[in-house]
């Protein structure tokens, strides 16, 4: 790996620790409403974001095109808003491992979309290593009981997770990693709005006690704002393929802090599993292939899918589940 690809490879691997390290400020917001607690966790992350896009910013969100802004929209909706509603709605009859475990694939089917949508073959170390990092995720986790209802919303969220990554490359190359977290986190704060007040009615947003506004806080500043910035970074410089490799390190992540909040343990299957995305991201980024030694030498091709600089390889992240044994996400 070059000097570009290996900032955008620990990226994209900071973003998803952070991510799966969130949970012991998520098991603190239980009791907030969901809808809400969204709303604030976006437009807290938007105002802070604000500072960062720099000049140029309004200039670059004007200068979108209908289907660009079509796309953000869906971002938020689906990669942010819907992931999250899809696993709540999914642990009400289902263990959190199973939208764990279905969210654990999202790498497979990147490694088969991304090269689809830009007139290509999936590559082989991309999708051998998306298959191992998947095997990982379920070692981690393993699997839990549900019904048709969780399943289904588990799928859902498999969904959420891919367009978080997905929907995102036509609009990165135009927006950059900042700007384009700031747009998607203000129309996911106005979603999150709407939502709360069709499902909640008046009862949609409420004033957090301390150790609420604490956990929205730590979420909004540090999952968000630098896990999403980082997220895109990496997108942007090793692809989407390659980057959703790390989303392994979600359910991985989780199993080891697990037991610093005691709701778990980390024992041998937890091992194996992180040993198996370890090697997945390994041989993904083909790291393992000696032939290919230069194959990630050299940047990525700026052809790649949505016009954004692409090696053909690639919440990407995970879960917002507040079980640790689960994954957590934008």
């Amino acid at each position: 790996m070059n000097a570009n690809s290996v900032r955008g490879a620990l990226s994209a691997a900071l973003a998803c620790v952070l991510v799966g390290g969130s949970f012991t400020a998520n098991s603190l917001l239980g009791d907030y409403p969901y809808a809400g607690g969204l709303f604030l966790r976006y437009g807290l992350a938007f105002l802070l974001l604000l500072p960062l896009v720099g000049p140029g910013a309004t200039a670059a969100v004007r200068g979108l095109a209908a289907r660009q802004w079509l796309l953000l929209l869906l971002l938020a909706a689906v990669g942010m808003v819907g992931f999250n509603f899809a696993v709540l709605a999914a642990e009400r009859t289902a263990e959190p491992a199973v939208p764990g475990v279905l969210v654990g694939c999202a790498p497979i089917v990147v490694a088969v979309l991304v090269p689809a949508l830009a007139g290509r073959r999936p590559g082989r170390a991309a999708l051998y290593g998306a298959l191992l990092v998947a095997v990982g995720a379920f070692t981690v986790q393993g699997w839990g009981r549900t019904d048709a209802a969780g399943l289904a919303f588990s799928v859902c969220a498999l969904l959420g997770e891919v367009g978080f990554a997905v929907l995102a490359v036509p609009v990165l190359r135009p927006l950059g990693p900042k700007l384009l977290s700031a747009v998607v986190c203000a129309l996911a704060t106005v979603e999150s709005a709407f939502l709360g007040v069709l499902v909640d009615g008046g009862a949609w947003l409420r004033m957090p006690d301390l150790t609420e506004a604490l956990a929205l806080g730590w979420v909004a500043a540090v999952v968000t704002v630098i896990g999403f910035v980082c997220w895109y970074a990496g997108v942007q410089r090793i692809g989407a393929e390659r980057a959703t490799l790390f989303s392994g390190l979600i359910p991985v992540a989780a199993a080891a802090t697990a037991p610093l909040v005691g709701a778990g343990a980390y024992g041998t299957a937890q091992a194996v599993g992180s040993g198996l995305v370890a090697v997945g991201v390994a041989v993904g980024a083909g790291l393992l292939d000696g032939r290919r030694g230069g194959a990630t030498a050299g940047p990525p091709d700026p052809r790649g899918a949505g016009g954004v600089r692409s090696t053909g390889e690639a919440p990407a992240a995970a879960r917002r589940s507040v079980d640790p044994t689960g994954v957590d996400g934008p």
